[in-house]
């Protein structure tokens, strides 16, 4: 009679299939890799995802697929701050990080279980793009295009890209696709690399002059520059940490030491009363919100607004504010871009808008039209008008033209709530520039001002604002409106089914 045969045969060649999957391009690859970051301890995609995820949280998924290690993408699911996330790392050491018929299929999967289970995408960029057919008829037939599965993300599931080497083509796309994207600042993303460019165009290009920090976070691409890798991997634990795992789902709330009401004794030493003085609103923000923490998206990008996600009252908010320091807190196309990307993401994960308005109104002049200014702040006002989210505004200062309508100052503009600090000046253009518009006399500029000083009151016998606070109770207002507003989050007692007999 014969035994059964042993499991030690097949577990062993599973163990040796994995452990050569899990090699990546070998030691001297490796290596090489590492020396790129300059310090010598640049992270291999392995250690990246190590760094990233919670301790021991990582299964992958696709290690065997491939003729080369994993295929030159690494991917899987894990956890970050104790809630799952997929995420999928280009390996450069094998085959450049390019996209065969395997990688792609595990890219498509991973987008695909980000949208069934509800949870965040992480995708970690170091790849060439698509790789050319290795032997004939290996990439033949019908494949998975992951693009359009990770288009079909949007507003859906969170989806964050950290740009941490050279990427290029196919892969550099969900760049764009994204929700929050960082690059280290030795990285690279275009649409092509410098060989393309060179061979189609004639053009002599670094990877840097074609895609480096200067190029693609400067043009608004990439919304954050970070200093290394774990920097890099540390802001997108951050920029988690405020989102909902899905659109299905709510923030979570954080109770901390600062969470509760108090009052901004130092509010008014921060804020100049005279609307010429110009200051950073930064300050203001770090006054008013819990901890004095923030974590501000896009900060060299459209800087006469401030992006910040922070948490007040203990709830995560998204924050957008007028930077006097900054062509007075005027909105130009960048500005207004930044905006409405960031609004609309606010609103897709349900993040309450708070609004800060500083501004003298849109940046006119024939730079800012040649930009497409008009088209931005249409663009910005759409986005903040549409969203469902909570909405609370307050103007601090002044608040002119379109730019105080793209700011959510405008009544009835499905505001939670609306205020105004008292003086605030108001109006289609500031007091000088209507005079001058008008060709007023004295007596007629007198006369323009002094309505303008007074037109927060008139607005506010109009329920133009719901109420004109004293600045002191900013942040216990704030805190009273969001915490309202979000008894929205309500959900209807499931009908039950019965069988009614009649008596």
């Amino acid at each position: 009679m014969n035994e059964d045969p042993s499991w030690e045969p097949l577990l062993d060649d599973l163990d040796r299939r994995r452990r050569e999957a899990r090699s990546m391009g070998g030691e001297k690859k490796l290596a090489r890799h590492r020396s790129r970051g300059g310090s010598g301890d640049r992270l291999d995609v392995r250690r990246r995802i190590t760094y990233l995820l919670d301790p021991d949280s990582f299964h992958e998924i696709g290690t065997l697929v491939g003729d080369v290690p994993a295929d030159a993408i690494v991917t899987g699911t894990g956890t970050v701050g104790g809630r799952p996330v997929m995420v999928g790392a280009e390996d450069f050491t094998v085959l450049g990080g390019s996209i065969g018929v395997g990688s792609t299929a595990k890219r498509f999967r991973i987008a695909e279980l980000a949208e069934r289970d509800r949870i965040p995408l992480v995708m970690l960029l170091e790849g060439a793009g698509h790789r050319p057919p290795i032997d004939n008829g290996a990439q033949a037939g019908r494949v998975p295009t992951d693009l359009l599965q990770q288009a079909r993300l949007s507003g859906r599931v969170p989806v964050v890209t950290a740009v941490m080497g050279p990427s290029a083509g196919h892969g550099a796309l969900i760049v764009p696709l994204s929700d929050f994207s960082v690059m280290t600042a030795d990285a690279s993303v275009f649409t092509a690399g410098p060989p393309v460019v060179k061979a189609a165009l004639g053009e002599d290009v670094t990877s840097d002059e074609l895609g480096g920090p200067d190029v693609a976070v400067c043009s608004g691409l990439v919304h954050n520059l970070a200093a290394d890798d774990r920097d890099a991997l540390d802001q997108v634990r951050k920029w988690l940490s405020y989102m909902p795992p899905s659109s299905w789902s709510y923030p979570s709330r954080r109770d901390g030491i600062d969470s509760g009401p108090r009052r901004l004794d130092g509010i008014t030493s921060l804020i100049p009363r005279s609307p010429a003085s110009t200051y950073d609103v930064r300050s203001v923000i770090a006054a008013l919100v819990d901890d004095g923490q923030s974590f501000e998206i896009q900060p060299t990008f459209g800087a006469s607004i401030v992006c910040v996600l922070t948490h007040l009252g203990g709830e995560a908010v998204a924050v957008l504010a007028n930077q006097p320091m900054v062509r007075a807190g005027a909105i130009d196309a960048a500005a207004a871009n930044k905006a409405a990307h960031f609004i609309q993401v606010a609103d897709s994960f349900h993040l309450p808008l708070v609004f800060l308005t500083d501004n003298p109104g849109m940046l006119a002049g024939t730079a800012s039209e040649r930009a497409g200014v008009l088209r931005a702040g249409a663009r910005m006002f759409a986005a903040q008008t549409q969203a469902r989210t909570v909405k609370v505004q307050v103007a601090l200062r002044k608040a002119y033209g379109f730019g105080s309508l793209a700011m959510s100052v405008v009544a009835f503009d499905g505001q939670t709530a609306s205020y105004a600090f008292p003086g605030v000046t108001l109006g289609a253009m500031g007091g000088r520039a209507a005079s001058q518009a008008t060709g007023a006399d004295e007596e007629a500029a007198t006369a323009i001002h002094e309505a303008e000083a007074a037109a927060v009151y008139r607005s506010a016998s109009r329920l133009g604002f719901d109420e004109i606070i004293d600045p002191h109770d900013l942040r216990n207002v704030l805190i009273e409106a969001v915490q309202r507003g979000l008894f929205r989050r309500q959900v209807a007692p499931e009908p039950t089914s019965r069988t009614t007999i009649a008596p």
